[in-house]
This record gives structure tokens, sequence and C-alpha cells, in this order.
């Protein structure tokens, strides 16, 4: 098991790094790329769960949002259920930079696919569901990975 964990997290590095320099044209770099894409998906959002998603503290994730909020891509709006609490929502520049981006990576790597035969697309296709899977169990149970 610890060869297969180490051998996939090798290649999700690696994959990661090769798209985050095909992708840096549109100038937002990659910790505020994941802060805004996870509002985007989220929707509205406070900064303390937002900066648990990303794994941050929330000084940190603050410090995230107040670049992303200088250039136009998310706002700030009062929490209707905190009255001290604050929300962060994408705004239209905001998903559409979002959008842009992940279409940039995804014409990357799909030029990269077109290489493969047929069996390894099929491969890495059958790859690519079981990630999504683990992924989604991670989620389903906290960022720890445990249940509670």
């Amino acid at each position: 098991m610890e060869a297969v964990a180490e051998k996939l997290h090798s290649a999700a590095q690696l994959l990661l790094r090769r798209l985050r320099t095909e992708g840096d044209a549109l100038g937002i770099s990659p910790p505020r790329l994941s802060a805004l894409s996870a509002v985007v998906d989220a929707g509205p959002i406070g900064i303390g769960a937002l900066a648990a998603t990303e794994g941050v503290s929330a000084p940190t994730m603050s410090r995230l949002v107040d670049g992303l909020e200088r250039d136009a891509l998310v706002e700030r709006a009062p929490d209707p259920d905190d009255a001290r609490g604050v929300l962060v929502r994408a705004t239209v520049r905001g998903r559409r930079i979002r959008t842009e981006r992940r279409r940039q990576r995804t014409r990357v790597l799909a030029a990269d696919l077109q290489r493969l035969s047929r069996d390894e697309l099929d491969a890495i296709r059958a790859g690519a569901e079981l990630i999504e899977q683990l992924g989604a169990g991670r989620e389903a149970h906290g960022r720890s990975g445990r249940s509670g």
C-alpha cells in the first residue's frame, strides 16, 4: 500500500507542477487560484470555512482573499446568519478567470493525452475515476480522513 501511495503522490505532484507552470499565463498564483476555485465551487463561504477547505490558517486565507478582492475576483458581503461574519463570493470576473484557467489546463493535459494509445487512455480514465472516489471519500469524512 505504501509504495502505491508514494507513487500516486509523486505522480500527482508532477502533474500539478506541469499544469501549474503551463497555466501561469493568466497571472494568478496557485494558492490564490485554489482559493478562488473553492469560492466558486462553494458559493458564498466564510473565511474560516474557506481556510479549513484550503488547509490554511484564517489569517493566511484573509490575506489571500484581500488579494483576490483587490483584483476584483471576489467580494465580501455581510453574513446574514452572523452579524460579525463575512461571506466571500466570486465576482463574474472571478468565475470567468477560474473557468479560463481550468480550460487552459485541460487543453494542455488533453494535448498530452493525445499521445497515448487507446489502452493507456483507458487505464488513465479508470485511474482518474478511482482517484475521484478516493477524494470524495476523504471529503465525506472531513480533512483528516476520519469521520466525526
